[in-house]
Formats: structure tokens, C-alpha cells, sequence
């Protein structure tokens, strides 16, 4: 806990355009997480990013796109630390000392890095390896009590608390344990042309996302092409996967639950249910595309907040580097 109040972490990378999925998934959490019981905090996760070359320049301007669309989204600067991982010396450096606490075993498990290594197999570097370890001192830096999680990142957030169980076995009560805080709805939004996978910002179909600053037209004609069956019978059900995935994601964008969306649309077909859900995602995310216009332009507000949230975010993760840092056997500082 800090000043009284218990820990939120969790993050994005500066990488790509952030998807419908990304938003409902987990954006939209963390915002009705935003409140008085919690100390939150949300990184542009930009070390994580370069374990696959980047374009310098688009890399900062993606990082800068993301932190003013978190604010878009809803989150509030002065409740919540919104910052730039690389601004934070502390996560590489508590990432090292973590790294020395993790087995090798542990880490060929990831999944992640069987994933990514597939996908980029002519650089297979170290990063990509210890990834998981940089997300342990991600979470732990800041003493985070809860993480949310989408059903598949669990893994990650398991050797977190692997490594920490092992750190605080040896030198006592250090970390805090951080427990998953995984949404009930929208927790997994499925690909529109591969229901059976999760819809990525790293797909290659532009069809397959929806993202986040697409426009109506665009919207609306991705989810005319969504794949379903030949049935025209709208009901939540496993067989179904591309009608489950369109009622989840009207489900979230509305507010109603799925028993009110499949009576909604009692005996209408596909065409409907279709226009039906592209409309409420448009009317989602138009309030959201229009105010990361507004804050674009506003280079001295968000330059600010950059600044302040920054420090901020350094002024805790240093409580608990120099805690560590003590308990390994650093010699201390000279102030």
C-alpha cells in the first residue's frame, strides 16, 4: 500500500494501433477502477517495446499517442500516475537484481516467448527471454497489490509472484503479493475474421480490428464483413463463436447485459445485429477520438503531465529500489 491506499498497476506498449479489444479489454477497467480505494498507476510500458526493432521516431510518437489516449479514455492525471516506463530508471534496475532471483526453467516456460520467437526468429534476443522478468519489476516497483490481467497474460503475473514469494523468503517481507483483477465482460475480445482468437493489434487482416481511432465508415464496414455462421439465428452460445464474440462486444459497448442484447434482437438477422453493434462501438469511441484531437493540441498540457507524473512515478519506485538494494547488500549512497 502506499499513503494509505492499496496499488493498481498495468500498462501498454507504445507498439501498433491500440484495438477495440485493447479498450474494452482492459482500458475501460482500469477506468472504473479509478477511485478513492486505490493508488493507480499506468505506464507506457516502452521498455518492453524494443525487444522488436522500432522506428526511433514513430516509437516516440506512438508513446506520446498512447499516454494522451489513455487521458482521452477517461483517466485522470491527477488520481491516477500516468507515465513513460523509460522514464523510470527504477523498472530496468530492479529488473536486473529480479533477474538474478529467476530460473532459467521458468522462463523457457512463457508461453510469450515461444510466441514471439516464432514470429521473429531472425532476432531472438536476450529481451524477448527475460521479458517476463522486466514485467515482475514493472508491478512490483511500485508495491502492487492488484494487476488487471486479460485471461491469457495470467502466466505472466504467476512468476511475478513466483519471483517476489522467493525474494521475500530470503530476505523478508519486501514486496507486496499482487493478486489478478480480471473484468467479467468484454474480458476477451475475438478476432472479426478468426472468432476463435483474440483480436490483436498485430494482425495482419485489417478487417480482423476494429482500432481505436478508426473512423464510423470504417467501423461500421468491418463489422458488416465480421464472420458468423449461416444460421441468422442470433444466440450466445460456444457453437457460435462470431455471434458470442458481436453480443460481447454490444454487451460492453451498451451496458446490457447478454440475456437483454440476444431478447433485443429476437428474431431480427445478422444485417441488423451487425449495423446494431458497429453503431454502439462508433458511439463509444467518437467522445474518445475527439478529445485525443483536442489534446493533441495542447503540447504544454500533456508536455505537464508528462513531467509531474514522471516524478511522481520516481518518487515511489525509489522507496522501494533503495529498500532492495539495501536488503541485497548495495553499499548505500553518499547524500
Amino acid at each position: 500500500m502506499l499513503d494509505g491506499k492499496k496499488v493498481l498497476f498495468s500498462g501498454m506498449q507504445a507498439t501498433g494501433n491500440l484495438t477495440l479489444g485493447n479498450y474494452l479489454g482492459a482500458l475501460k477497467n482500469w477506468i472504473s477502477l479509478e477511485n478513492e480505494e486505490y493508488q493507480c498507476f499506468f505506464s507506457v510500458v516502452d521498455l518492453h517495446s524494443i525487444t522488436i526493432r522500432q522506428d526511433p521516431a514513430e516509437l516516440r510518437r506512438r508513446a506520446r499517442a498512447l499516454l494522451t489516449l489513455y487521458i482521452a479514455a477517461g483517466l485522470d492525471p491527477e488520481k491516477n500516475c500516468i507515465y513513460y516506463q523509460s522514464h523510470v530508471s527504477g523498472h530496468a534496475e530492479l529488473s536486473w537484481i529480479l533477474s538474478c532471483f529467476t530460473y532459467m526453467g521458468e522462463l523457457s516456460r512463457m508461453t510469450q516467448f515461444k510466441d514471439k520467437a516464432s514470429k521473429h526468429a531472425d532476432n531472438i534476443n536476450a529481451g524477448l527471454f527475460t521479458y517476463p522478468v522486466l514485467m515482475a519489476a514493472d508491478i512490483l516497483l511500485f508495491q502492487t497489490d492488484m494487476v488487471p490481467v486479460g485471461v491469457d497474460q495470467k502466466q505472466h503475473l504467476e512468476i511475478t509472484r513466483d519471483i517476489a514469494e522467493r525474494f521475500n523468503g530470503i530476505y523478508g517481507d519486501v514486496f507486496a503479493i499482487p493478486e489478478p483483477y480480471i473484468g467479467k465482460v468484454g474480458a476477451k475480445i475475438m478476432s472479426l475474421q478468426d472468432p476463435d482468437k483474440k483480436m490483436s493489434k498485430s494482425d495482419e487482416n485489417p478487417n480482423a480490428s476494429i482500432y481505436l481511432m478508426d473512423d464510423p465508415d470504417s467501423i461500421i464496414r468491418k463489422f458488416k464483413r465480421a464472420v458468423t455462421d449461416s444460421d441468422n439465428q442470433i444466440i450466445y452460445s460456444d457453437d457460435k463463436p462470431g455471434i458470442k464474440n458481436l453480443i460481447d462486444i454490444y454487451s460492453s459497448a451498451t451496458g446490457k447485459t447478454v440475456d437483454e442484447v440476444v431478447k433485443e434482437f429476437d428474431g431480427k438477422g445478422y444485417g441488423d445485429f451487425k449495423l446494431a453493434v458497429g453503431e454502439s462501438v462508433v458511439s463509444v469511441l467518437k467522445p474518445i477520438q475527439d478529445r485525443v484531437a483536442e489534446l493533441s493540441k495542447d503540447k504544454a498540457y500533456i508536455d505537464g503531465i508528462i513531467k509531474a507524473n514522471g516524478e511522481k512515478a520516481n518518487y515511489y519506485a525509489t522507496k522501494t529500489l533503495r529498500k532492495v538494494q539495501k536488503k541485497v547488500g548495495f553499499p548505500e549512497r553518499i547524500r
